[in-house]
């Protein structure tokens, strides 16, 4: 038995061939894209056929969604383990490095009291901001956002967290001006770390280069070398990082190297600087002048006692009677002494 006969099929599709009904079909498309593009004819049953539909998209989008969600929080608490674990790792590694500094400090101190040395004061350190910048080529000066009614002095040194930054030039009271290593007014007694050469590192005005222009030819210098500061001049202290050698040339006839090192400290891109006051050391116990020769003068002698005279000589048949104390007790000291 038919489904369906020619006359049960609509008039649409009936006709000589399926050509026919695919023109009309593609035409009507056609005409609803033009007119749903010009006019926004349509806009309204996309929306609601969007809205009945999303249901759908999320039904099926759901089991990938939760694999994706799955996926995630595994990988997630993998990682969070993981870095856990190296946090854990490093926390242990530093907290025996810590043992081992306090084992460390208390040895320095037993040397140092075996050895009757004085123990090195640390350094008071202050916080200050730079408000203003002055990066001329001849001349690299800062402002600071704090002067003398903080206690802030003039040549005290500023340093980053990597290394020495100038020092202060001129006190404002409320700000202060400092000038940076690399000005080409500014000199910094250094010294390699490796062997302890002392030289003075210049600045260039190029805030990548500093020059040491007083190294002999002779010198034991390398690319690499750290050079800290020297502490000489009492401006900086001692032990503070300043620049690494990048550069030894030595051109013949010439009595000294030509060496440039670059600046340890971010000089262009530092916002806070510590200023450095190094604390005094304590002043040694005053020792009593020695009194001199020509003040001691000898006491002048005591006098001579008076001879005493000698007892008479009892009668005979009477008992001698004892001497008399005067007799019988020896002299005084000042009768010793003899002019």
């Amino acid at each position: 038995m038919a489904l369906s006969t020619p006359d049960s099929e609509p008039r649409l599709f009936h006709g000589p061939g399926p050509g026919l009904r695919l023109v009309l079909l593609v035409t009507l498309a056609v005409v609803l894209m033009v007119l749903d593009h010009r006019n926004q004819h349509l806009i309204q049953v996309r929306s609601l056929m969007a809205a009945a539909l999303y249901p759908l998209q999320k039904a099926v989008s759901a089991p990938f969604a939760a694999a994706r969600w799955a996926g995630d929080n595994l990988a997630s608490r993998e990682t969070l383990l993981r870095e856990n674990g190296e946090f854990r790792r490093q926390l242990l590694g530093q907290a025996g490095q810590l043992q081992r500094m306090a084992a460390l400090e208390a040895e320095n101190a037993r040397m140092r009291a075996l050895l009757d040395s004085t123990a090195r004061i640390g350094d008071d350190l202050l916080i200050a901001e730079i408000v203003a910048v002055d990066m001329d080529r001849q001349r690299h000066r800062i402002i600071l956002n704090r002067g003398g009614d903080s206690g802030v002095a003039v040549g005290q040194a500023l340093v980053d967290a990597h290394g020495v930054v100038g020092q202060v030039t001129r006190d404002r009271g409320a700000s202060a001006e400092a000038l940076l290593i690399t000005d080409p007014d500014h000199a910094v007694p250094v010294e390699l770390v490796r062997n302890g050469l002392r030289t003075i590192a210049v600045g260039t005005g190029d805030l990548d280069r500093l020059s040491l222009p007083f190294v002999a030819r002779n010198a034991d210098i390398k690319v690499g070398d750290l050079l800290v500061s020297s502490g000489l001049g009492g401006r900086f202290p001692a032990g503070y990082p300043v620049a690494t050698v990048s550069e030894v040339r030595g051109d013949s006839g010439e009595a000294f190297l030509t060496v440039s090192a670059r600046p340890e400290a971010e000089l262009d891109r530092v916002r806070e600087v510590l200023l450095v006051a190094p604390r005094p050391a304590p002043a040694p116990a005053a020792t009593p002048d020695p009194v001199p020769a020509a003040a001691v003068q000898p006491k002048p002698p005591a006098p001579a006692r008076p001879a005493t005279t000698a007892p008479q000589a009892a009668p005979a048949g009477t008992v001698n009677a004892p001497p008399p104390a005067a007799a019988t007790a020896p002299a005084r000291a000042g009768g010793e002494i003899r002019q």
